[in-house]
């Protein structure tokens, strides 16, 4: 891969297309066939030696090509990932930089009935993928898995599932702790319906009739539709509200259900998975509009109730936004503690 507008590599990406058989037949008719970048060290090709991997995974409404924007004054996490490897500041490591959007906006990285099975295809497509093309340490202690947000959240909740495939995590502002990031949205969202008769799908039907967030209420309403595709879906698909959306009275079966997907909640069901880490990263920004760096503290402090303490924690001077410059400190982290000691 190469921009125009950017240096060159040190390393390399290789751009591929992963054909998912856990996606076959989404109930959203995504695509099936999904982008995957892989990058490589400097020496890779040059070397038989066998590396680390770590997955990076999205935010809600990220795409894998967002990768490559550039902000200002700063540049695309693939390009600092490359300087921090070929500068020797981490041991050389294979990153992968994963799709998993829907037309909701994401997935959640979960199996739902209202998205599909976009857990499965992380775990069961796109690291077997992988470790089938380049020479990594296929094995739970040399795999880690980073993202901010919702990314974060994947990244908390993965190791937790598959401990047999992801050994580190690093989370960025993830999804935590709902009580605080996601009940003051609900009042917000039942407000922008009252335009809508209270019915979400009415409003659904609207956005993608015309141009993306060109009303006031799309972001709100977007992530409410899409979340409660990834967790409280009927069986049939069909998104469920976790609050009446015209009094905002939460709905306390539907509640549970998103409640049951709370990072902070399923660590005490998840011990031994969480004990078996070798790398945990925890960092939020202090003034986080959705209350994350909260729900970086309530994760932190419910690992050290299991007796997990060998934590990165760190909360900055920061908001939810603007915070690409914090992936190559993680990601150093991860490629020290997964790759191997060696005498």
């Amino acid at each position: 891969m190469s921009w125009s507008w950017s240096g060159q590599l040190a390393g390399r990406i290789d751009e591929h297309v992963v054909t998912s058989a856990a996606l076959a037949g989404n109930p959203l008719g995504d695509p099936v066939q999904r982008p995957l970048w892989v990058y490589v060290p400097p020496g890779y090709d040059h070397s038989d030696r066998r590396l680390p991997s770590v997955y990076v995974i999205q935010g809600y409404t990220g795409s894998l090509a967002m990768w490559g924007n550039r902000e200002a004054f700063r540049r695309p996490f693939p390009e600092t990932a490359d300087a921090l490897f070929a500068s020797g500041q981490a041991p050389p490591c294979i990153v992968v930089w994963v799709d998993a959007w829907t037309a909701y906006g994401g997935s959640q990285f979960v199996d739902s009935p209202g998205t599909g099975r976009y857990h499965t295809y992380l775990c069961e497509d796109v690291v077997p993928f992988v470790d089938a093309r380049y020479r990594t340490l296929d094995s739970a202690a040399h795999r880690g898995i980073q993202g901010k947000s919702s990314g974060g959240f994947g990244a908390m909740i993965t190791p937790m599932l598959r401990s047999d495939l992801f050994g580190g995590l690093a989370t960025h502002a993830g999804d935590a702790l709902y009580e605080c990031c996601y009940i003051p949205e609900f009042p917000k969202a039942v407000r922008a319906l009252r335009d809508w008769g209270g019915d979400i799908g009415a409003w659904w039907q609207d956005f993608r009739s015309r141009p993306a967030f060109t009303r006031s209420e799309d972001h709100t309403l977007l992530m409410m539709l899409g979340v409660a595709a990834c967790f409280s879906s009927d069986d049939d698909g069909s998104p469920v509200l976790p609050f009446d959306p015209t009094t905002g009275r939460l709905r306390d079966q539907v509640w549970e259900r998103w409640l049951a997907w709370d990072p902070v909640r399923m660590v005490r069901a998840h011990a031994d998975a969480l004990r078996s880490l070798r790398a945990v990263w925890i960092d939020g920004g202090t003034h986080d509009e959705w209350y994350l760096d909260l729900g970086a503290v309530a994760f932190r402090d419910a690992l050290a109730e299991i007796g997990v303490t060998d934590v990165h924690f760190e909360l900055f001077d920061g908001t939810h936004g603007g915070t690409s410059w914090r992936y190559p400190l993680s990601l150093a982290y991860l490629a020290e503690r997964l790759t191997p000691v060696t005498s």
